[in-house]
């Protein structure tokens, strides 16, 4: 098995352990954070991020387990900043997940349980796609995204970058939705959303 740390080990990290023992091809060496979440407590905590700075051989894999809502840009920092020291970020699919062989998923991303990734659709680097969300054919997501818990992406739809959408939202076929905007939770976008908006 190959040796992964997480970063980040919040609520978001327990459901990154269970997509990532199912998996059955990475085992967890530990978390980086600078506390420990009692419900992780199988897992230590083996520093901050200057732990991983001092790696120079044998580097393990890395997963961002910090979730977001507000705002994706420390996820951001630390995707970019650990890729230019030559830590890899694997893409971590749940064998629960439908991903179809037609599809395109970069580096960093998660895709949760019950996640239906359909044909030809593409998601970029260091995604959320979460628990029992679908992406249907030729959508694209860009990078730095998080779509939360049963979330509807139809089909052509495009995400672009830094962009939150709250469990439940259904976005119409075709729709486009700008960069770094705030889709919130149970929302119906029938129309364009231009970058930087707020929907609640």
């Amino acid at each position: 098995m190959k040796k992964i740390i997480l970063i980040g080990a919040g609520g978001q990290a327990q459901s990154c352990i269970d997509v990532i023992q199912k998996t059955k091809k990475f085992k967890i060496i530990g978390f980086i954070d600078k506390t420990i979440n009692k419900d992780n407590k199988n897992f230590k905590v083996l520093g901050d991020e200057q732990y991983l700075k001092k790696l120079k051989k044998n580097k393990p894999y890395l997963h961002i387990s910090l979730g977001f809502i507000k705002s994706p840009f420390k996820r951001i920092k630390i995707f970019n900043e650990f890729k230019k020291l030559n830590f890899k970020f694997p893409i971590l699919k749940s064998p629960n997940a439908y991903i179809s062989e037609n599809s395109k998923i970069l580096d960093g991303t998660i895709i949760h349980h019950n996640v239906v990734v359909n044909f030809g659709a593409e998601i970029g680097f260091n995604n959320i796609i979460n628990t029992s969300s679908i992406i249907e054919h030729g959508a694209r997501i860009g990078n730095n995204c998080h779509i939360s818990t049963r979330v509807t992406i139809n089909g052509d739809v495009v995400v672009e970058d830094n962009t939150f959408i709250g469990s439940g939202s259904v976005i119409r076929e075709g729709v486009r939705i700008g960069k770094d905007c705030f889709i919130g939770m149970g929302q119906i976008i029938t129309k364009n959303i231009s970058s930087n908006s707020v929907i609640k």
